[in-house]
């Protein structure tokens, strides 16, 4: 393995959408010229193509294009009449919209704390969070990894609780315990975001919300189009959800190559892994992440949006990348029931000590399908520069 000088400056970008764009150029222009000439723009078979596409592949029975992944997670506890007085049990270490849509529909977020080796929900925790009041739980499958959802469909459903998966940063990902389904195809909802950044991005924003309730996925698509059936009569009050035509036609490109980004970005988490331990910097200085595959998976328990570490002295680590023109990330640096907004519900720091470890310690470093053998050794030759000094 030729190795990267650690005094030699090599850029390596947090991310490459331009690389992920060019592997698909020709293709995607060809679809989006189509699209602009068809004067078809939101809605219609575009999206319902894509629509099909994307439930065959996670394996749910359906699949309904929306306008983001934050909004998905809105549409599910809209469509499950969560408001006032209801409390929905949420870990505190997560993106800002996993609880804002609660707080948005009137109810009560409920925070828990995670487990530290996955950064999911502590499903124990969650179980003992809950309430008469309780309507639902929602896991986050943080950093691309499924979370841990047998107990909780052991705890929750026989109470009538929805468990509604926050699958935005795990399309693809698997678990032994569902054979047939991939993230966000096993909860009452999933919710899948197409914010560009994501293993499977859009041009913009938009996401999906997967069911296997008919009911629930009719009742959703009323949803998306401000609670109408038909144009001008409307059923229930909804909101404009609706997936631009393009974004669907641009995602449907892209899901067929999603399994062979996702097998790359895999391989790059196991060659990080190997680098940082070949530095003689695990665990004595970083953390990687666990890799939680066994023998005879059969699939992706982990599709690696981020490729997160821990470091004790993470906020000089990351000034140190920044400075040798590595990108790199924290995700999240203040867990949601530390945050202002959320001053009201009464949490004190803590409160969720393993949440408040992690948002101390991760660092994300860049992972991206185009990430180069000579990129990884350059940013592993800055973390261990930083970690001898």
């Amino acid at each position: 393995m030729t190795t990267v000088n650690a005094t030699e400056i090599v850029p390596v970008p947090a991310l490459n959408l331009a690389g992920s764009f060019a592997v698909q150029r020709d293709e995607l222009l060809a679809e989006v010229a189509a699209i602009c000439e068809s004067g078809q723009y939101v809605l219609g078979p575009k999206v319902a193509a894509f629509e099909a596409a994307l439930a065959e592949y996670c394996g749910a029975r359906f699949a309904l294009g929306v306008s983001s992944g934050t909004d998905a997670l809105l549409m599910a506890l809209m469509a499950l009449d969560v408001g006032p007085g209801d409390e929905v049990i949420v870990p505190t270490f997560t993106f800002f919209g996993t609880a804002g849509v609660v707080a948005r529909v009137g109810a009560r977020p409920v925070f828990c704390d995670i487990d530290p080796a996955t950064y999911n929900i502590d499903p124990h925790q969650a179980a003992a969070l809950l309430t008469t009041r309780t309507k639902a739980v929602i896991p986050v499958h943080l950093y691309g990894q499924m979370a841990e959802l047998r107990p909780l469909f052991s705890d929750f459903n026989r109470h009538g609780v929805a468990v509604i998966e926050d699958a935005a940063q795990a399309i693809g990902a698997t678990h032994p315990d569902f054979p047939g389904r991939r993230a966000g195809a096993v909860g009452t909802f999933g919710c899948i975001s197409f914010y560009p950044t994501k293993n499977l991005g859009a041009f913009g924003d938009a996401g999906a919300l997967l069911t296997n309730d008919e009911k629930l996925f009719e009742l959703a698509r009323k949803l998306r189009v401000h609670g109408s059936g038909h144009t001008y009569f409307h059923d229930v009050v909804g909101g404009n959800f609706r997936i631009d035509a393009l974004q669907a036609a641009i995602l449907t490109i892209k899901l067929r190559r999603l399994d062979e980004g996702n097998a790359r970005r895999a391989a790059i988490a196991q060659r990080y892994a190997a680098l940082l331990a070949e530095a003689g910097l695990v665990p004595e200085h970083v953390t990687p992440p666990a890799d939680p595959r066994s023998p005879g998976d059969p699939g992706p328990r982990h599709v690696y949006h981020q490729f997160v570490i821990r470091c004790r002295r993470r906020d000089a680590l990351a000034e140190h990348l920044r400075r040798r023109k590595v990108g790199c990330g924290v995700y999240y640096p203040l867990p949601l029931h530390l945050q202002k907004c959320f001053a009201n519900l009464g949490y004190q720091r803590g409160a969720f000590p393993h949440a408040e470890k992690a948002a101390d310690e991760v660092l994300a470093l860049p992972m991206y399908p185009e990430l180069t053998e000579p990129q990884q050794q350059a940013v592993v030759a800055a973390i261990a520069e930083f970690c001898r000094r």
